[in-house]
């Protein structure tokens, strides 16, 4: 979902607050849900509006901020449960439901004409 406000990379990349404390993932701890965006502390500084979507979002299921923000989203456990969240999206932020993907559709269809 779109919290409606435009965030800075290069401000956020360039803030003194910005802080790589956070440890090294490999892949499996990633997937497993290790870690955490180390650049979300210093978008919701900058942009409070973006804590606040993440707030929200968070009452349904655990909220992450995408890259470098301002967007967020949820996993929800099933296509209804999205669809009755994104229902009730506060004015004037702006959602979608999305499905994930384990493989980009554009390296499939690479993969199928290497064959």
């Amino acid at each position: 979902m779109n919290p409606a406000v435009s965030v800075s990379t290069a401000a956020v990349f360039s803030d003194s607050g910005l802080t790589r404390t956070g440890p090294s993932l490999k892949i499996p701890a990633f997937l497993s849900g290790a870690g955490a965006n180390q650049l979300e502390p210093v978008v919701v500084q900058r942009y409070p509006e973006v804590g606040n979507a993440l707030e929200w979002l968070s009452k349904y299921q655990p909220a992450q901020m995408t890259g470098s923000g301002g967007c967020v989203f949820a996993r929800c456990i099933d296509k209804q449960q999205a669809q009755a969240i994104l229902g009730e999206l506060p004015s004037p932020w702006t959602g979608f439901v999305a499905q994930g993907r384990n493989r980009s559709p554009l390296l499939e269809k690479l993969a199928a004409l290497a064959e």
